[in-house]
């Protein structure tokens, strides 16, 4: 698995106050930067707006870590993970990953929504966002953030543009 140091990452980040607000509101599509960790073996997703270029860091466990690294590396394990499973289940059913969504930050932690089809009826799984972002990566579908989540990342402790130790 190839982590890259998140230094580096947020070396060319810039700060948030130098992107100018968004002209639009609600949920926008976003890249997956990049898996990262700190040398204390922490671990984070970095999730970059396509319409506004904001940024947010998501910390994640060392496996969530591996299950989005993997495809992000085009790497294929020779057993599938769980994902792979997921996907290859989800095919012989007939249920098609449509898009992820991140929708909400509380209490520190992150919430997401899987939305599916499956015989032309729409689904939606709460979901882990670790767990979101690695099938949508291997289903090649978009993944989104609403606004309200990068406004609440950027007010964690901790977070960019706040002093204090963060990865």
């Amino acid at each position: 698995m190839f982590l890259v140091a998140l230094g580096a990452l947020l070396a060319g980040a810039g700060n948030p106050g130098d992107v100018p607000p968004p002209s639009a509101t609600g949920a926008q599509e976003v890249t997956v930067v990049g898996v990262f960790s700190d040398p204390r073996g922490q671990h984070g997703v970095l999730l970059e707006g396509k319409r506004d270029k904001r940024r947010f860091l998501m910390m994640i466990g060392p496996a969530e870590a591996t299950a989005i690294a993997v495809p992000l590396e085009n790497i294929t394990p020779p057993r599938p993970l769980t994902h792979d499973l997921f996907l290859t289940l989800f095919g012989r059913l007939k249920v098609v990953v449509t898009k992820v969504v991140i929708t909400d930050l509380r209490n520190n932690t992150y919430y997401a929504t899987v939305y599916l089809t499956a015989g032309g009826s729409a689904m939606e799984l709460d979901s882990r966002p670790s767990d979101a972002i690695a099938l949508a990566i291997r289903a090649k579908v978009p993944v989104f953030a609403e606004d309200r989540v990068f406004e609440k990342s950027e007010r964690v402790p901790g977070g960019p543009g706040a002093p204090g130790e963060r990865i």
